[in-house]
């Protein structure tokens, strides 16, 4: 599994590291009942603080896609499947704003509004 962030993106590392997980999950790099590596092994190999690795995992934690166990890591749950059902979903609206000439910001906007 590949995982990339920016130290010079606005967006904060926790953010880009859940990110980079998610679509590992998506893109089926990572399936269900596969071990992330150790918060300490995985902040010292990406170079940031083991702080920053375990805030990205309790995202995922609360989101549902990772599995917390003390003394045995992070480990992706069954529910990364609702995501790869999800992003097809993403796929065909992405597909069709594009058809309609219609902007990521606007897509954006759109989805904020309909989740309130």
């Amino acid at each position: 599994m590949l995982l990339r962030i920016d130290p010079g993106s606005a967006v904060p590392l926790f953010d880009q590291l859940a990110g980079s997980i998610r679509g590992a999950v998506l893109s089926g790099g990572v399936k269900a009942g596969e071990r992330l590596p150790t918060a300490r092994d995985l902040a010292g190999s990406l170079d940031i603080n083991v702080h920053t690795v375990f805030r990205a995992y309790q995202l995922l934690r609360d989101e549902g896609l990772v599995e917390l166990r003390r003394g045995r890591g992070a480990i992706i749950t069954d529910s990364a499947q609702r995501y790869s059902q999800l992003s097809a979903a993403i796929d065909t609206v992405v597909t069709e704003a594009r058809n309609l000439g219609i902007g990521p910001e606007t897509v954006n906007s759109l989805l904020r509004e309909t989740f309130r």
